[in-house]
C-alpha cells in the first residue's frame, strides 16, 4: 500500500485531533493556520482516505473497576493459513481481548487481555482451549503497571523526511 503524501498543515491536523478528538472546527483551523473552510476540507480529505479511521474517547478503566491486564504470547500449532484465518475469526469476537497481533519470531500472536480478575482470564483461556482453534501453547504476562500506553501517534516522527 502506497504512503499517503501528507503536507506539514496535514501532519498539524493529524496532531491536534490525535490529541483532542472534540477541538472544535475554528479551534483546529487556528491551531494550523488556515481558515475553518480549507481545514475543514482537509480533515475530510483525511477521513475520506482512510487516515483517520476513527475518534475515540480514553477511558480509565481502573477509576471504574479494578482491571487485571494480561499480555498473552500464543503459538498455533499448525501453521496453514486455514489455521491463522479461523484462530483469528474467533479473537476478533471476544470483547475482553481488546488488542492482537500477529507477530514474527518465536510466537505467532500477541494478545492484550483486559478481565476483571486473573480467574476471569483464566476461564477465557480455558474457554480458547476448548474451543481447540488452534493454540498449541501460550505465556501469560500479567502487567502489574503501566509506565507509558500512548494513544498519540508520532506520525511526523515516522514519515522520511518529515522530522
Amino acid at each position: 500500500m502506497a504512503a499517503a503524501k501528507l503536507d506539514p498543515i496535514d501532519l498539524k491536523i493529524l496532531d491536534a485531533i490525535q490529541r483532542d478528538g472534540r477541538i472544535t472546527k475554528l479551534a483546529l483551523a487556528e491551531k494550523v493556520g488556515l481558515s475553518p473552510t480549507p481545514c475543514w476540507m482537509r480533515l475530510r480529505k483525511l477521513e475520506k482516505a482512510g487516515i483517520v479511521s476513527g475518534y475515540h474517547a480514553a477511558i480509565a478503566m481502573r477509576a471504574i473497576a479494578p482491571v487485571a491486564t494480561v499480555l498473552m504470547e500464543v503459538t498455533l500449532a499448525s501453521h496453514r493459513q486455514a489455521d491463522f484465518d479461523r484462530f483469528e475469526r474467533v479473537i476478533r469476537d471476544i470483547p475482553e481481548i481488546v488488542a492482537c497481533w500477529s507477530v514474527g519470531g518465536g510466537v505467532d500472536y500477541v494478545l492484550k487481555v483486559m478481565a476483571r480478575d486473573i480467574d476471569a482470564y483464566q476461564r477465557l483461556v480455558d474457554a480458547l482451549l476448548e474451543r481447540e482453534i488452534g493454540i498449541d501453547r501460550y505465556f501469560t504476562y500479567i502487567v502489574t503497571k503501566t509506565v507509558k500506553e500512548e494513544t498519540v501517534l508520532p506520525v511526523a516522527d515516522l514519515l522520511p523526511g518529515q522530522s
